[in-house]
């Protein structure tokens, strides 16, 4: 069965830090570029972070300099760690592996930054 499953997602304070996992199975995870998504209450979602099969990474602007993505293929794992959290970044965050013609969602994970 292709599936991604996120993990990792909770309630933090502002400043805090939180590690998202997604693992992949059912489909060859060393050949996809690997992405976060995130999607807040009345909003678009929108790209938070990419990486390439060569592990070459990007970001939106937003989140530079306070997020980091990394892969390890042995284990079918993206990650997002997230530090610095913003009330503004509470949202749904979602993985996606990206192929030619072929994307793959995960169903989401929960992040509340709040006092």
């Amino acid at each position: 069965q292709v599936q991604l499953v996120e993990s990792g997602g909770g309630l933090v304070q502002p400043g805090g830090s939180l590690r998202l996992s997604c693992v992949g199975s059912g489909f060859a995870f060393e050949i996809y570029v690997m992405a976060w998504y995130r999607q807040a209450p009345g909003k678009q979602r929108e790209l938070v972070a990419s990486i390439t099969t060569s592990s070459r990474t990007s970001y939106a602007d937003s989140v530079k300099g306070r997020f980091a993505i990394s892969r390890d293929n042995a284990k079918n794992t993206v990650y997002l760690q997230m530090n610095s959290l913003k009330p503004e970044d509470t949202a749904v965050y979602y993985c996606k592996a990206g192929i030619t013609n072929n994307d793959i969602w995960g169903r989401g994970t929960q992040v509340t930054v709040s006092s």
